[in-house]
């Protein structure tokens, strides 16, 4: 049993591979004003997870918890919180970069970071959505304003992104193509994906044309390459910033647009993710799931490259 002071969280005190986790005690956190407590139940792991754990990142030097997605219970609010109540079941994504913290047994989000879960779904999908989500739904609403009937393109398509992407795009009306090794062709299909590319096979800047919106979650030379499968004026949105000017030149050259973008805490956002699951819309793959104490070897299977769909930590 745990004391009712601290909390179990996974941390490590250097940088390295998923050996570096490990399991320990922390003061459980009290909510300021405008804050709400969180009992965690599922957190997803995702590939920012390991490459802040491998690098710093944005974060630095550790020690630090990771984890930005986070489904639970409101355990306690901070003062002028009106939105919940301790008992509430609330699913949402940390603020980006600074706001980690959720591979643990409690987490302080800031009140618009959530939203209520939606009543179909249990913690673990919950869990998944998040980070995911807010980013297909940034990219593909909010920075390209994808309408219905338009062609968009989206890489690894079979991915934690990739495959809620594929979901949000079919909800907006889209003809979605999508890349992934043949195996997961018919996942793919399963998910609304109208065209499956095989990019170890097809080069798809040669096989697709006339796209509308690309959504590059893959980085580096996809991203440039990206934008020579657009119609005049369409859009690469790139998740993965702070590549070379190189992206931003040849969409200039080409008379499209290059964006580049890291994913925002949203409680709107939030909220238009709950509705698609609602209206049954969205849903999260579950790759496999794991004890909060074996964060490690989710990162282990992370890193592999090979998963479909996402991981998720189980806190009891």
């Amino acid at each position: 049993m745990s004391n009712v002071n601290t909390m179990r969280a996974i941390s490590q005190d250097t940088l390295g591979g998923p050996e570096v986790l490990k399991e320990i005690r922390l003061e459980r956190p009290t909510p300021r004003p405008n804050e709400v407590l969180v009992r965690v139940r599922a957190a997803g792991v995702n590939p920012t997870d390991w490459k802040h754990r491998a690098s710093g990142g944005f974060l630095g030097e550790p020690p630090f918890v990771l984890g930005w997605d986070v489904a639970g219970t409101v355990e306690a609010i901070g003062i002028g919180v009106a939105m919940f109540q301790p008992g509430d079941e609330v699913f949402g994504m940390l603020p980006y970069p600074f706001g980690h913290g959720s591979h643990a047994e409690y987490v302080i989000a800031p009140v618009r970071a959530l939203a209520h879960r939606p009543a179909g779904i249990d913690h673990v999908q919950a869990g998944a959505l998040p980070l995911v989500s807010l980013t297909a739904w940034q990219a593909l609403v909010e920075r390209a304003d994808l309408r219905p009937g338009q062609r968009v393109l989206i890489h690894a398509a079979a991915g934690g992104v990739g495959h809620v992407a594929v979901q949000i795009a079919k909800a907006r009306g889209a003809h979605v193509i999508g890349t992934a090794s043949a195996g997961k062709h018919d996942f793919l299909r399963s998910i609304g994906v109208d065209e499956p590319v095989d990019y170890r096979e097809t080069d798809f800047a040669e096989a697709v044309k006339d796209v509308d919106v690309v959504l590059d979650t893959i980085g580096g030379d996809t991203a440039v390459r990206s934008l020579r499968v657009l119609r005049p004026g369409g859009v690469v949105v790139s998740i993965l910033p702070g590549g070379s000017d190189e992206f931003p030149r040849e969409a200039e050259r080409l008379g499209v647009r290059a964006v580049e973008m890291l994913v925002d805490a949203d409680h709107s956002g939030m909220r238009a993710i709950a509705d698609l699951v609602e209206s049954g819309q969205l849903r999260a793959t579950i790759a496999q799931t794991f004890p909060l104490s074996e964060a490690a070897r989710a990162h282990a299977l992370g890193e592999t490259g090979r998963t479909t769909g996402k991981m998720v930590l189980v806190v009891d």
